[in-house]
Formats: C-alpha cells, structure tokens, sequence
C-alpha cells in the first residue's frame, strides 16, 4: 500500500475544495452530490471522508475558500480609491463575468442557498463577506472604512442582485443592458456618496 505525505493530503484537499467551488457556483450546493464533486476532482467517493466529516464540513470550507479568493483576486488588487471601485464595478457586471458561473462570484451563483445552509456555513459566508466589504469600504472611505460598511455591504447586494437578474433572463440584449444600468446604478451612488 502506498502511503503518502502531508503534502499531497494537503493538495488533494486544496484540489476537492476548489472543485466543489466551481461546482457549486455552477449546479448550486443542491444539485452537487459528493460522487460528482469527488470524480471532479478526480477521486474515489472513499476519499471523500479522509478530508471532510461531511458534505456540509465541505460546503463550509468552499464557500470561504471561493469569497477568501474573490478578496483576494478581485478586491485587493483593484486600484485604491474611486478608480479601484469603478474597477470593481465593471469587472462584476461584465457580461464575462455573468456568463462565468463556475469561476464567478459565490454571492451571485449561491446566496439564495447559504440562506438555507447551516449556521457554520452562513458563519462563514458572513465572516468572507466581510473581508469583502472591508476592501470595498476602504475604497470608499479611505479615511474610516468602518463607516462605510453598510454602504459598502448594501452595494454589494446591488451588483449580486443585478447580476442573478442578468443570468436569469433569456433575452441577451435586455441582461446587457441590465448590466450597464446596473453600472450606472452603483456608480450614481458613489457619486450621490461622495457630494454627501
């Protein structure tokens, strides 16, 4: 029997978690059984329980992993300020990125079942969103980003909204132009924000 290090543990667990966030965003955590998320990955179902206690342990982990990489790659590497938020802004309501559900946002592809998950898991989903709201709120009010993080959090369900709204819809040229309007939107509210 072979046996394996730490290290290969550690990256088949990287490797699940970051499959089942894909798959998640994509089928929604319902329609993602661990036989799937497992061949995903590239495993045997047996494997699964080496790394997890349960679908729900797993759930937990992918929806931090997915709202810790979306701060990451999305919010902390924008520019500063209110070129960083107009960034933001475009790249979230781009049709590129209602048309990635896989590697989109967790917000926009899974908010209405994280409402229903576990309270560990909406634990989770509130302390990544967070982290996101924090950049974002940094960018708005660089001065005391605390002040600004219902704005920043109310802004952030703005763009999720308009974005499922744009997924839905079967008319392309009407989700198009969802999306602009809903630039628009958000950034006639940081201008409103700003004269305040």
């Amino acid at each position: 029997m072979v046996r394996y290090g730490k290290e290969h543990k550690s990256e088949t667990r990287r490797r699940i978690i970051e499959t089942a966030g894909r798959r998640f965003k994509r089928d929604g955590i319902d329609g993602s059984g661990v036989s799937t998320l497992m061949k995903d990955a590239g495993l045997t179902n047996g494997a699964f329980y080496a790394h997890f206690e349960s679908k729900d342990d797993l759930v937990t982990t992918a929806v931090a992993d997915q709202l810790k990489a979306q701060a990451e790659n999305v919010v902390a590497r924008a520019a500063p300020g209110r070129a960083g938020l107009e960034q933001i802004v475009r790249g979230y309501l781009s049709p590129q990125h209602r048309d990635s559900l896989a590697d989109g946002c967790p917000n926009a592809a899974l908010l209405d079942e994280i409402g229903r998950c576990t309270d560990t898991t909406r634990q989770a989903y509130t302390d990544g969103v967070l982290v996101l709201i924090d950049g974002i709120a940094a960018r708005m009010a660089p001065e005391d980003p605390p002040s600004a993080r219902v704005k920043a959090l109310s802004l952030l369900g703005l763009m999720a909204g308009t974005l499922q709204l744009a997924r839905a819809l079967t008319d392309s040229q009407l989700a198009h132009e969802l999306l602009d309007q809903g630039i628009s939107n958000v950034l006639a509210l940081l201008d409103a924000e700003q004269r305040v």
